[in-house]
């Protein structure tokens, strides 16, 4: 039986072989907590403060800019509630995007019901935000505009540059959930000119539980846990060394593979669609934009048939029909509502994204086991 064929790499990437090499010993050998003043903690706190380096290469921002959390949910409530809260609670007016993922969505939707204004901004059909809808939306008392770089369904590249700016010129803090965008594309604090960055270990080949928030130097931020003094008081409780260790690693290997990765990963994704059209046609039509967009995402529309039906019967790809993290029912999505896909090509959508490894034979495979399930499902 031949393995099947995972394109599912935004759900989730494996972990890097050299990054779990680098993880072992801290398992294993180096179990030290690393606020203990003897050797074995000096040690791991070393290998700490290595991996926040990596990390901060990979953004572009210094080390203290970096603040280790459990992932990247955590590291957008830390950045959302951090921000909005004062010393009498919740206040102020908040900007986000239709097309967010649920970690920033949710925390949004509950800060709004703790007191705080919420403004949601459209898209366009590509599911890309105009910088001057977020200017418009701007007011006297807006605390924070948080846009993602890239989206996790539709792979659209968001302008945030454009959007800091406009945050810049205002005097409002700007926060992007980048969790899908190392390894694929550039990402530099200091080019987009964010204040606040969010990253997640487990979609950069990192382990699960583990991510970061970036504070540029300056930016006032609450707690959202409290405790000891870890992270510099930000963010309280015992590091998860091994995983940090991995997700230095992780950052090295994005740090210095994004470019060959990024053309890599594109040839894969466009040779996947044009052989998928080439058996169906002008009736698959894809979702995002078409220039401005993740290299290793691909969301298709199949014509007359539910996406998920067509996975089940397509069972060596392993693909979604949607975000995994919110795509267990058959409403659609946010961000196919934002974009304003029909629904009936909403009922077809499936989205097919690739991974560093992916190889010629797996997409020529993958596209052939789709097009015999959708043959199958009109027969």
């Amino acid at each position: 039986m031949m393995r099947p064929i995972y394109l599912d790499y935004n759900a989730t990437t494996p972990i890097a072989p050299s990054v779990l090499e680098a993880m072992m010993p801290f398992l294993v050998e180096h179990y030290g907590n690393p606020s203990s003043r003897h050797a074995m903690g000096t040690a791991v706190y070393q290998a700490v403060e290595d991996a926040r380096e990596r990390v901060g290469e990979l953004l572009g921002a210094d080390t203290d800019e970096i603040f280790f959390t459990s992932g990247g949910t955590e590291s957008i409530n830390l950045a959302l509630q951090g921000i909005m809260e004062d010393e009498d609670g919740y206040s102020g007016h908040l900007v986000v995007s239709a097309v967010e993922h649920p970690a920033v969505a949710a925390p949004a939707n509950y800060l709004q019901r703790m007191g705080c204004a919420l403004t949601v901004v459209p898209t366009d059909r590509w599911g890309r935000v105009d910088p001057l809808q977020v200017a418009e939306a701007i007011r006297d008392d807006t605390m924070l505009v948080s846009i993602m770089h890239s989206n996790n369904e539709i792979g659209t590249l968001q302008p945030i540059r454009e959007i800091a700016q406009v945050c810049r010129e205002r005097g409002v803090f700007c926060h992007t959930d980048a969790s899908q965008s190392p390894g694929k594309v550039r990402v530099n604090v200091n080019e987009l000119g964010v204040d606040l960055l969010t990253l997640a270990g487990h979609k950069m080949y990192a382990p699960k539980g583990v991510g970061a928030l970036y504070v540029r130097r300056g930016t006032p931020i609450r707690p959202l846990l409290h405790g000891a003094g870890h992270e510099r008081g930000l963010r309280p409780g015992t590091e998860n060394v091994a995983s940090l260790v991995g997700f230095g690693q992780a950052a090295r290997l994005a740090n210095h593979s994004t470019d060959e990765n990024s053309a890599h990963l594109a040839e894969r994704r466009d040779r996947l669609y044009a052989r998928l059209c080439e058996g169906i046609g002008a009736e698959l039509t894809f979702n995002g934009h078409p220039e401005e967009r993740l290299p290793n995402t691909l969301s298709v529309n199949f014509p007359r048939v539910s996406g998920q039906q067509l996975l089940e019967r397509a069972a060596n790809v392993y693909a979604s029909t949607g975000a995994a993290c919110h795509s267990g029912g058959s409403s659609m999505s946010a961000t196919l509502a934002a974009i304003q896909l029909a629904p009936e090509a909403a009922r077809g959508t499936v989205r097919l994204s690739l991974g560093w490894t992916t190889s010629v034979e797996e997409v020529d495979r993958a596209s052939d086991s789709l097009l015999s399930a959708w043959e199958s499902l009109l027969s």
